[in-house]
């Protein structure tokens, strides 16, 4: 039969980061032993008191449509978290509650976006932001970074890349997948170049900012001059450990979140009501609820650092956030190792995959060719064994 799928779902690329994940799920069910770092989603259960109101949510009869942009409550809840970690002032009208951080970021690029319209994704970047840009008919443009320069964009490389067609820039701090965390004076140097380019709109995905080991998350809404111009998005997945409640939420000027709110209406109204009441009690809750969570990951990325630089031919950095290394492999690439050859990333992660049993993500499905993205959101020991696997195969 004659397929008949679209060019856009045909030209669209399956995310490796969930590719890698069901083939580790596939590898385990055929009974091999495969350590699965190859995933952004924390190990932990959910603290308890968010378990309990999402409990009474249900108790309370929460099973009806909810309003679209969210319940005002949640969004009152919103607000004053914006208020007190981030110093930004957003009123109801400003927030939008979606069915986690990826729709809010669909959204945005949905309503923004026109045919054309290049966006800067300083790389690494996120998986997933080239092929919503590209959904919503823009032209995602890579603004490339290294590891010596810790994976962050500079002023000059922003200048650089800015065309008459520019219309957005999307970035996360701290940023997955390079963990790297940008300071309010780096953000000061962006905004330099930015405000002499008015008509360019800020994506500031900060869905990591509490998983941070420098003791500070900057916003560059809070920038003078930036904050009209800036869409900051967020969600409980990473921080609480709620990947699988699906609630991420954006604050931006109104017309956008009006935009935002009309758009969600025609594609999944609102979002679920029993996760949205367990969200108010996470975000009401002082960040102490979950430092036990942030200190454990920290003690992790150290013991990561410590293990990856006994292996020669990793070369490191030493990310502030988030739960991933991002190391450059490229010093394998022409190499072979047990009868493979390494000729980019992808090969080096599917022969870690093959001989180590280990499940990383290649780095160029985030821009960056040179290397992979290692997540350290699993036990210790699971750490430990993954490392040494790969040092025994390389």
């Amino acid at each position: 039969m004659t397929n008949h799928l679209s060019e856009r779902i045909t030209n669209m690329a399956t995310s490796a980061t969930l590719a890698m994940a069901a083939k580790t799920r596939e590898l385990r069910s055929e009974g091999k032993d495969i350590i699965g770092l190859s995933l952004g989603e924390p190990d932990f259960n959910i603290p308890d008191f968010i378990k309990e109101a999402a409990k009474q949510a249900i108790d309370d009869n929460y099973s009806s449509y909810s309003p679209v942009d969210g319940y005002a409550d949640l969004k009152q809840a919103i607000a004053n978290k914006f208020k007190r970690d981030n110093g930004l002032d957003y009123n109801l009208n400003q927030i939008v509650v979606s069915t986690g951080a990826k729709q809010s970021l669909a959204n945005v690029a949905m309503v923004m976006l026109n045919q054309g319209d290049e966006v800067l994704l300083p790389a690494p970047y996120w998986v997933s932001y080239s092929d919503i840009v590209k959904i919503a008919e823009g032209v995602p443009v890579e603004v490339p970074t290294t590891i010596e320069s810790d994976f962050k964009m500079t002023p000059a490389q922003l200048e650089a890349a800015i065309t008459p067609k520019t219309k957005m820039i999307w970035f996360s701090s701290p940023c997955n997948p390079s963990g790297s965390v940008y300071s309010k004076e780096e953000l000061e140097g962006l905004a330099v170049v930015l405000r002499k380019h008015p008509n360019i709109f800020i994506v500031s995905d900060e869905i990591y900012e509490h998983i941070n080991f420098i003791g500070g998350h900057a916003s560059i809404a809070s920038i003078d001059g930036m904050y009209e111009r800036t869409i900051t998005v967020n969600g409980v997945s990473k921080a609480f450990a709620m990947t699988g409640w699906r609630i991420g939420y954006i604050g931006a000027a109104d017309w956008i979140a009006k935009a935002c709110t009309k758009f969600q209406g025609q594609i999944t109204s609102g979002a679920n009501a029993i996760a949205q009441r367990a969200t108010i009690a996470a975000l009401e809750a002082p960040v102490s609820k979950i430092q036990y969570m942030i200190d454990e990951f920290h003690k992790r990325r150290d013991l990561v650092l410590e293990l990856l630089g006994e292996i020669e031919g990793f070369k490191l950095n030493v990310p502030e956030g988030a739960f991933y290394v991002f190391p450059n492999i490229s010093s394998f690439f022409g190499k072979t190792l047990k009868g493979t050859t390494i000729n980019n990333a992808s090969d080096f992660a599917l022969y870690l995959l093959e001989h180590a049993n280990v499940a990383t993500v290649t780095g160029e499905a985030f821009g960056n060719p040179d290397c992979i993205r290692i997540s350290y959101a699993a036990s210790e020991k699971e750490l430990k064994d993954a490392m040494a696997r790969i040092k025994a195969v390389v």
